[in-house]
């Protein structure tokens, strides 16, 4: 509970009064941080952090993996999707979610700003200090009287041991060894984790971005650098929750300049047409889509005019309808594919032996001395036969997660059906492109191209 004292503090024109300290016990709350910091407390209560345990899908296959496994999968989901309720003792499996306080669900304000080590890169190996200090990245923290408060490392996004502590509850590895996530790992194989470089980003800096203006509504604050806490990525919350509508304009944002594309065309045959679409992940400091990646679907639309009417089509994707490629041998999927023991096509990742990279790299440099920036390429060939394209649109589209995989839970009765109409198509703005007879041919005199991609000059 907020003490009266916090309330005259946070707020209003009458003169401050001295504000009590909280108790370890009351800073867990979040709520107890919203009336001296609402900006942060408003953008995390939207955010997939505070969404961690409820997430019906995250439910679902909780419930189901303990069945199928006997209860050996154990604590190994809610580890990441409530840690400060499994570390305060309250939740072992996601059967204790229903009956863990509310104010420990997901991951919380005081969780984070407690973390004061990390011990391994996965699995969520956050060490808290489990006091009344939270801790930031403000080197100079005003007194706050309600907690105290302290600079780390770990929190300064413009520290790169910042990454460690973001990136390590962001790499799942299974116990079979296989590496079911791999956002941390994809980060350091990028130019963007070199602290040297002209690119060198933390996970901070794309995902908490920043603004000036004060950290805490409290007497004596100084102006600073404040950062969102939204966190968006690509996930989005599949029942009504807070701040739902601006969640999905933040992701948007940010996908629409997270690739380039380039789609080009080699016109003049009556029997078929060669397109080639080139992708390139410019804007994600790991490879795209990542996170849970193999229940993730990305894919490439690209459809051919004749005249007013489609002639060919490859990865056009009705509302509604999940995307698979047994009609479709056309069609470029851009994520990871899950397989069990005999090879088969796996959705429930306790029964996942391997995983086949299907998606898009961050840039690279080869040499940690080498700022400049080395852009990775995905290109794919398309052959459209019978006519002669007058028009050919192409754009990329993302839902955070396939609906064939939340059919598989809904079959097995774990999921509720009504889950499925919520899950949102976004397309990639930058991948919007249209080519049509009239675009000029390059200077190789075959091709006619529109986009860009680095390194390619083509004009849109």
């Amino acid at each position: 509970m907020i003490l009266w004292a916090l309330l005259a503090g946070c707020g209003g024109d009458k003169e401050p009064e001295p504000l009590e300290p909280l108790s370890r016990e009351e800073l867990m709350d979040p709520a107890a941080c919203k009336d001296c910091h609402p900006d942060h407390y408003e953008q995390w209560s939207g955010s997939m952090h505070a969404y961690a345990a409820d997430d019906p899908v995250f439910l679902a296959m909780e419930q189901r993996g303990q069945e199928e496994t006997g209860g050996e999968l154990g604590s190994f989901c809610v580890d990441c999707h409530a840690p400060l309720a499994v570390a305060e003792g309250y939740v072992e499996t996601g059967a204790d979610i229903a009956d863990a306080p509310e104010h420990l669900k997901g991951i919380t304000c005081y969780f984070c700003h407690q973390v004061v080590d990390v011990t391994d890169t996965h699995n969520n190996p956050l060490v808290l200090a489990s006091d009344r200090k939270l801790r930031a990245g403000i080197a100079d923290p005003v007194d706050a009287q309600v907690h105290e408060s302290g600079y780390s490392e770990l929190h300064d996004r413009k520290n790169h041991r910042s990454a460690e502590m973001c990136g390590s509850c962001h790499d799942i590895v299974l116990d079979s060894g296989v590496h079911l996530e791999r956002t941390y790992s994809e980060w350091q194989e990028s130019l963007y984790s070199d602290p040297n470089g002209v690119f060198g980003l933390t996970c901070g800096e794309c995902h908490m971005r920043g603004r000036d203006g004060t950290a805490a509504n409290v007497d004596g604050v100084k102006l600073r650098r404040v950062h969102d806490h939204s966190f968006p990525g690509v996930d989005v919350a599949l029942t009504d929750f807070p701040q739902s509508e601006a969640q999905l304009a933040l992701i948007q944002d940010e996908l629409d300049s997270t690739l380039l594309a380039a789609l080009c065309a080699q016109p003049g045959q009556s029997a078929f047409t060669v397109a080639t679409v080139t992708l390139e992940n410019v804007a994600a400091g790991h490879s795209w889509p990542s996170g849970a990646s193999a229940d993730r679907r990305a894919w490439v639309e690209l459809v051919a005019y004749d005249g007013d009417e489609i002639g060919w089509s490859s990865g056009l994707v009705e509302p509604g309808e999940p995307v698979v490629d047994n009609t479709d041998p056309d069609l470029w999927q851009i994520r990871d594919f899950a397989y069990n023991a005999d090879g088969e096509p796996e959705h429930m990742f306790w029964n996942v032996a391997e995983i086949e990279e299907a998606t898009l790299p961050a840039p690279i440099t080869t040499d940690t001395l080498d700022p400049d920036y080395r852009p990775t390429h995905s290109t794919r060939t398309f052959t459209i036969s019978g006519f002669e394209p007058t028009k050919i649109e192409l754009r990329v589209r993302l839902r955070p997660v396939g609906l064939d995989f939340l059919d598989d839970l809904i079959e097995s009765g774990h999921l509720d059906a009504t889950v499925r109409d919520a899950v949102p198509t976004f397309d990639l703005g930058a991948t919007e492109l249209t080519w049509t007879q009239d675009t000029p041919v390059g200077a190789d005199g075959s091709f006619a191209c529109v986009g860009a991609v680095s390194g390619t000059e083509t004009t849109r």
